[in-house]
């Protein structure tokens, strides 16, 4: 969390689940030749979103940093900006999908969890 001129802003890690859902030979093709990079150990989370599918081309995960300020920033509210850039990022890539759901991260709540206790 930042403070600017009185503004807080909120830090979520946010991974979108998935799974594809009726994707052609176009898509099927596209996924199998770009594998390699989308590998689960090359991701990170970041504001445009980061791909990772497994080899079956079955089930996917999305991962965002989401960044909410004052009011907005909850973790519901951080989970349906990502849901929402995920579903746009889908159909930008004409990729079916299906049984979105979400898995928020506070980053501030994770820091207050690693501070020593006196």
């Amino acid at each position: 969390m930042s403070e600017a001129a009185g503004t807080t802003t909120s830090t979520y890690r946010v991974t979108v689940r998935g799974r594809f859902h009726e994707l052609d030979d176009r898509a099927r093709g596209y996924l199998q030749t770009h594998r390699a990079e989308h590998d689960i150990f090359l991701s990170g989370f970041t504001p445009e979103g980061t791909l990772t599918y497994d080899d079956r081309l079955d089930f996917f995960n999305l991962r965002y940093e989401v960044r909410l300020t004052g009011d907005d920033a909850t973790p519901r509210r951080a989970a349906e900006v990502a849901e929402a850039e995920a579903g746009a990022f889908l159909r930008t890539l004409r990729l079916g999908y299906r049984n979105l759901h979400s898995d928020v991260m506070d980053l501030r709540a994770m820091t207050e969890q690693r501070r020593p206790r006196l």
